[in-house]
């Protein structure tokens, strides 16, 4: 039987610190998660700095999947939550780990928490294939938090909310009702790539009928990103937005315009 936790994936964006990856898979078994994802990683996975840090979770750290991009990283992915230490152009509702990720531990399909590199964090693009999005409450004199620090409080919270509701608090099972409550629970959510696929789809079409022009195009298909991820999509629901912008792609064509006036005559 599948563990809730084990459907989590930890997915680290071009990780720069071994030392960093070592503690990140030690905290990890610590805490009972055991998918680890490196996007396209900048230092040696497997080195002695990393597995020096990783003391008994060295197996952990041998079972993490390498992939190149972030898209790659997600298939399959019916939840994502991104992490992040700075505002946005568009206003974004950040939430305390706390208060969002309940939200992965509930879902009984495969799920992902994202966290930035260690200079930089996500640029607006890959924010762009979460739902939700936290920030981790920290003091006003020096709110930098280490990336394995990070993971490290995701990861605890992440254990307490598999825990047994004995073990929780009464004010973190109301943390709990309130992300059930902050997002309808849908039994059936597309997943990041076939959600991706329609945005694909939606901006071509966009481009190509002038609603959107190229230096434009990132800003406003964020916006819209933003709408359709909130709504938490059925594939189903997918595939009829897929249906309609083929249609609209169909009637393009200036002879199928001319059947279309035809047929109303």
């Amino acid at each position: 039987m599948i563990k809730p936790l084990d459907r989590i994936r930890i997915v680290l964006v071009e990780p720069a610190g071994a030392l960093n990856i070592g503690s990140i898979s030690r905290v990890m078994k610590n805490m009972g998660l055991t998918q680890l994802v490196l996007v396209n990683p900048q230092c040696e996975v497997l080195g002695e700095e990393a597995t020096r840090m990783a003391v008994h979770a060295i197996d952990l750290l041998e079972a993490a999947r390498i992939v190149p991009d972030l898209p790659t990283a997600l298939q399959g992915c019916k939840r994502v939550i991104a992490t992040t230490a700075r505002d946005r152009a568009i206003p974004t509702a950040l939430e305390t780990p706390r208060q969002a990720l309940p939200w992965l531990v509930e879902s009984s399909e495969p799920t992902a928490l994202i966290f930035g590199r260690e200079d930089s964090g996500l640029t607006n693009t890959e924010l762009n294939y979460a739902t939700r999005y936290i920030r981790i409450p920290v003091g006003s004199e020096y709110s930098s938090l280490n990336l394995a620090q990070a993971v490290g409080v995701c990861a605890y919270e992440l254990q307490m909310c598999n825990g047994s509701e004995e073990s929780l608090s009464v004010d973190a099972s109301e943390q709990r009702l309130g992300a059930r409550q902050q997002i309808p629970l849908q039994l059936d959510v597309a997943p990041v790539e076939l959600v991706e696929g329609y945005y694909q789809q939606l901006e071509t079409l966009l481009l190509d009928i002038g609603y959107l022009f190229p230096h434009t195009a990132l800003h406003r298909m964020e916006k819209l990103r933003r709408l359709y991820n909130r709504t938490q999509l059925s594939p189903n629901e997918v595939a009829l937005l897929r249906g309609i912008l083929s249609q609209f792609r169909w009637a393009l064509d200036p002879d199928k315009l001319n059947i279309i006036a035809r047929s109303k005559e």
